[in-house]
């Protein structure tokens, strides 16, 4: 019977079972299977396309960058046959036209020849009008770029000439004529009124004039000119005032006049610079060059601009020298940097024209082409076997050289001398700076300007913006993802979290503007307020929870669980009416009146109308709905099965905040913290429109700043395509790319730890 019974209910199991084999359900599986296959296929293939673009950008940011690192290059041209330099006299001055076409020779004999750079073919050769009887005992130039030439006679004289390159375009051929102009007259000036020769001559024009300077012996001749030209005939007039200087007492080496004409630097004896202030017409002080009793200067040159002085030594030594202001207010010339040639001494010193870079050549004839700023040696090569001259084009891409009776070209490729690291991120003694200092001033008005590139003050700005802006925003939104994920009823907060996350939706142009234009001036002029709101506000809402649970139990029971938060907006609406009215009084009571005036005047504190707090309050704003969002995430996700668990063991709900759910929750808080940083890192329009864009490396809340992408979107459409700064601005923008991939690379490793470490609660 019970057989069966047993095989009568088996058969009837078998009759009511599923089959599923069918093919509807299988062809449902392959369709099932096939689409999570193009689903990981898509999403594998979405995530290597985004670490593909990311690796592009980043090699292409380095593509743009590596080049400012490399050295120079110089490339020798096939020597051209120069028969005339057998009879031309020896060389005195080189010099090439901007259009790296025609060359100048200047000889002793009192010739200028100019000849062709790429053949050497002799152009033209013209006489100098030299007195009879009378020869060439020295030569000195003006500023680097003025072709202002001075030639020291010996016959106490001084012939000044300008060599121009007239450009005309006869049959649409383009032709490039080479003059001898005579600004002052054909007749020479005289320095010396005893006829002795002028062993070394300077010159230095203007806005009120030229001023020559010559020494014999140890004597300095200093005349000062006032130039007229009649403009009907012509001719010009010339007023000379001979300025008198104290007695020097060693054999002078060399003569420099400050473009302003404000210093005369004598150079004499083995190593000592004599400098003359020309206003007062003393001296200022006499400078030892060289600590080396075995070295004496054997060459100086003033740089473009004429402030700083290269000085050259006996063991290829070179060092750069100009005038700073020491803790007196007196001014001092100071010793700045030095760089190293090689052994044999310095003969030749070169500028460049057009930036603060320049070529030394030693007796050796070696060549080494250096940058004064970046402090960077960038080739050193030999070029002539023994003594040598050289002249470098106005674009310092041209190189001729002279030696024993031939002429050597060279193709110079140094498009970025100004970079190194020091440059870039150390301190750097600019010229007219009492100290070293971070600088950051990519253009000027002057074309003789000094570029001053540290990306320093730029990553201090883009830090300090972001240190405020997290200073008001992690606390907040922590603070209100953990309120709003635990303790909020959910009704309220399924209002209020759409809320805030609707907060991010708001244009970072729209908040910028409203920063500058509005918050920026209604903070300087609420200042009291301003802060008092800071302070008032927790005071305000712990005094509010005080008397809160202070009240009758049966006033409490009235407020559904989870809504007490909305008893505070009348709180904090209370307390920023207060503090903000109060402000004028408080202002008026504390700070006489003015709190922006006590600060600067009694604390000495700078303020800037768009600072830092406007950032810190308006960049804040931005990037609370970030952090909120992420962060309540994480508090919401962690199980009700961990809280309800903590809370039945005993734990009060704030021992279970504390010690289960934030703990549970903190690799997604702190995920939102990181995203929140690099949010404010990368912002550009706020802190574009809100701060003034100085940038400066101060700590001081109520000074301005200027970061790294907001410099980048400032500068980039007025750079030059190729150009060092273009260059520098993609290289911040790189510096951005590694400090957030080094950020969010380091946050997930800590995130994957809290995660380990918290995953067994």
């Amino acid at each position: 019977m019970n057989d069966l019974a047993n095989a009568s209910m088996t058969a009837s199991s078998n009759s009511h079972r599923l089959d599923f084999n069918t093919p509807a359900l299988q062809r449902k599986r392959r369709i099932r299977a096939l689409k999570d296959r193009l689903a990981r296929w898509c999403v594998s293939i979405g995530g290597l396309a985004v670490l593909g673009a990311i690796t592009l950008i980043f090699f292409y940011l380095a593509h743009v960058v590596l080049p400012m690192f490399q050295g120079a290059e110089m490339t020798a041209r096939k020597p051209q046959p120069a028969a005339w330099l057998a009879e031309a006299g020896e060389p005195l001055l080189l010099a090439i036209e901007e259009q790296n076409q025609v060359a100048m020779r200047l000889s002793r004999n009192g010739q200028v020849q100019f000849f062709d750079v790429k053949s050497a073919a002799p152009l033209n050769r013209i006489e100098l009008p030299i007195p009879q009887g009378a020869q060439v005992a020295s030569v000195g130039q003006d500023v680097p770029g003025s072709n202002r030439v001075v030639l020291g006679l010996s016959n106490g004289q001084a012939l000044v000439f300008r060599h121009i390159y007239k450009v005309t375009y006869p049959d649409n051929k383009k032709t490039i004529s080479p003059q001898i102009e005579y600004p002052y007259g054909e007749t020479p000036i005289v320095l010396d009124p005893n006829g002795n020769a002028l062993d070394h001559v300077a010159i230095s024009e203007s806005s009120s004039g030229p001023m020559l300077a010559g020494s014999t012996g140890s004597e300095v001749h200093l005349i000062s000119l006032s130039r007229e030209e009649n403009l009907l005939t012509g001719e010009v007039n010339l007023e000379e005032e001979r300025i008198a200087l104290p007695q020097i007492a060693d054999p002078i080496k060399q003569l420099l006049i400050d473009p302003r004409q404000l210093w005369l630097y004598v150079f004499n004896g083995r190593a000592t610079a004599d400098v003359f202030d020309l206003r007062k017409r003393v001296l200022n002080g006499r400078y030892t060059l060289l600590q080396d009793p075995q070295a004496e200067v054997s060459s100086v040159s003033a740089l473009l601009g004429g402030i700083s002085l290269m000085v050259g030594d006996s063991k290829g030594g070179i060092q750069q020298w100009f005038m700073v202001r020491d803790a007196n207010g007196k001014a001092e010339l100071k010793n700045i940097r030095g760089f190293q040639l090689g052994n044999a001494a310095i003969s030749q010193i070169v500028p460049e024209e057009r930036r603060k870079g320049f070529i030394a050549l030693d007796t050796a004839g070696k060549l080494g082409i250096f940058h004064s700023t970046a402090h960077r040696t960038l080739l050193t090569e030999p070029v002539a076997e023994g003594a040598a001259i050289a002249a470098l084009s106005p674009r310092a891409n041209r190189l001729v050289v002279e030696s024993k009776g031939q002429l050597q070209r060279f193709l110079v490729d140094n498009p970025h001398p100004e970079i190194s690291w020091s440059a870039l991120w150390g301190k750097v003694w600019y010229e007219s700076y009492d100290e070293p200092k971070y600088v950051w001033q990519s253009t000027a008005a002057n074309s003789d300007f000094e570029p001053k590139l540290s990306l320093s003050p730029l990553a201090f700005g883009t830090l300090k913006a972001a240190f405020y802006a997290m200073l008001l925003a992690a606390p907040l939104a922590i603070a209100a993802a953990i309120y709003t994920a635990y303790f909020m009823a959910p009704a309220m907060r399924r209002k209020v979290k759409p809320v805030i996350e609707l907060m991010e939706a708001l244009p970072t142009v729209i908040l910028g503007f409203f920063a500058g234009l509005f918050l920026a001036p209604y903070v300087e002029n609420h200042l009291p307020g301003i802060f008092s709101l800071l302070l008032l506000t927790p005071l305000g809402i712990l005094l509010a929870g005080y008397v809160w649970s202070r009240l009758p139990e049966s006033v409490r029971l009235r407020v559904p669980d989870g809504w007490e938060a909305a008893l505070l907006i009348p709180v904090v609406l209370a307390v920023g009416w207060f503090a903000l009215g109060m402000s004028g009084h408080v202002e008026n009571w504390l700070f006489d009146g003015n709190m922006r005036l006590w600060l600067s005047n009694d604390l000495g504190i700078p303020f800037d109308q768009r600072n830092a707090l406007v950032v810190g309050l308006a960049m804040g704003f931005a990037v609370i709905p970030n952090i909120y969002s992420i962060a309540e995430d994480a508090v919401f996700s962690v199980p009700k099965s961990l809280t309800f668990g903590s809370l039945a063991l005993g734990a009060t709900p704030w021992q279970t905040l504390t010690r289960v759910v934030i703990l549970t929750a903190s690799p997604g808080i702190f995920s939102a913290l990181m995203i929140g940083m690099g949010r404010a890192v990368g912002e550009t329009m706020i802190v574009l429109m809100a701060t003034g864009n100085t940038p400066i490396m101060e700590a001081n809340i109520f000074e301005g700043l200027r970061t790294l992408a907001a410099n980048v979107a400032v500068e980039m459409p007025e750079s030059e395509v190729g150009s060092t700064h273009y260059r520098v601005l993609f290289l911040a923008a790189l510096v951005l790319l590694l400090f957030t991939f080094v950020m969010n690379t380091l946050a997930e490793l800590i995130r994957q730890r809290l995660r380990g470490k918290y995953a067994s609660l």
